[in-house]
């Protein structure tokens, strides 16, 4: 199964608000989000935490084997599973470029580093997934056209030594508390305990 790629305020009128997603709201008589409308039918134990899982799984835009693998690396650490699995998803180099600001969604976050304008520790990195440690030097860096006035320059000739004001450093694993999402993780692994 690859990355979802169609409609997103689709999803989030159907799983409620998502930032890592998209920035749009679902606009007219649908605007209502899903955990605010009242359910015409009692939901079954097994759809709750199916919802909670896609709810986790399109913030992040991690595909399902993707999330598979999380959840069972998180199972093998010490501590709770939840906390680790969501510590191991915000550590992610595409989810960290989101937090800094320098895209306003996790997919633009995502060609950002597949565009290799992200540094990490003075060197380029073009993986997504990259797990960034504590006391990595993060930034953006963007490309843009010298000035015309230098002569020893063409035209159109890109200067990629310039940074983005977003630069930060990874200083401490992530508590559950900084993370304003509306997901509980404790339901997502339930969802995967007999396949983990």
């Amino acid at each position: 199964m690859s990355r979802y790629r169609g409609p997103r305020v689709k999803i989030v009128r159907r799983l409620g608000r998502l930032p890592g997603l998209t920035r749009k709201r679902p606009a007219g008589r649908k605007s209502g989000y899903a955990n605010q409308s009242t359910p015409t039918t009692k939901a079954s134990q097994y759809r709750i935490r199916l919802e909670e899982k896609q709810r986790l799984r399109f913030h992040y835009g991690l595909t399902e084997q993707q999330l598979l693998r999380y959840v069972r690396i998180a199972k093998r650490a010490k501590g709770s599973t939840g906390q680790v699995l969501l510590q191991l998803l915000e550590t992610r180099l595409d989810n960290i470029i989101f937090r800094l600001g320098a895209a306003s969604t996790i997919p633009g976050a995502r060609q950002l580093v597949t565009h290799e304008r992200v540094l990490v520790n003075d060197r380029v990195i073009s993986v997504p997934s990259y797990r960034c440690k504590p006391a990595d030097a993060i930034a953006v860096r963007q490309s843009r056209c010298r000035s015309v006035g230098n002569s020893s320059n063409r035209i159109g000739e890109q200067d990629h030594s310039t940074l983005y004001p977003h630069a930060g450093l990874a200083v401490r694993p992530v508590d559950r508390k900084w993370i304003d999402l509306n997901i509980n993780e404790l339901l997502v692994v339930e969802y995967y305990s007999r396949r983990a």
